[in-house]
């Protein structure tokens, strides 16, 4: 019986694996160039009016990791238009360290605040690190609970991206 059991086994091995040969054997298929989809934009579309509102979390202090929550918010504003969205980065634990004018990236958030995208920091996590709203760098914002105000402006219909 335990012999029946191996071969019937044995089969379908070799069977999938012939199956399997065949498909690969068989004249490939050509595939077209990947192309850009059109994104459709839900209703109402995004305007002056009614400006897309996004907000992003800045939790850690990777130089890499930091970047690209910067680069995100200026490639959102790039798509949408100047206009046509509101940012916010939220920032609270290891994240703060970004915002505080001895960071690494004080003159690109400084340049960023010229162009409407908003920074909030979090004061239990400035509490927590011996600093003070004094070190935010000049335009930042400060918050009690910076993960609460992401719960907050959530409810108030922003959008929420943890990079």
């Amino acid at each position: 019986m335990l012999d029946m059991t191996k071969k019937i086994a044995r089969r379908r091995v070799t069977g999938g694996l012939v199956a399997v040969a065949a498909l690969m054997l068989a004249a490939p298929v050509p595939l077209a160039p990947a192309q850009a989809a059109e994104l459709e934009f839900a209703d109402p579309p995004p305007g002056f009016d009614t400006p897309r509102k996004i907000m992003l979390q800045l939790t850690s202090d990777d130089e890499k990791t930091v970047n690209n929550v910067l680069w995100n918010a200026i490639n959102l504003q790039k798509f949408y238009g100047f206009d046509n969205v509101q940012l916010a980065i939220v920032a609270y634990g290891d994240g703060m360290k970004a915002l505080y004018k001895d960071s690494p990236v004080a003159e690109r958030i400084e340049n960023q605040l010229k162009f409407n995208i908003e920074y909030i920091g979090c004061k239990n996590t400035m509490d927590t690190t011996d600093r003070a709203p004094d070190d935010l760098i000049e335009g930042v914002e400060w918050v009690q609970a910076g993960i609460a105000a992401i719960v907050e402006r959530q409810l108030d219909g922003w959008v929420y991206i943890a990079p």
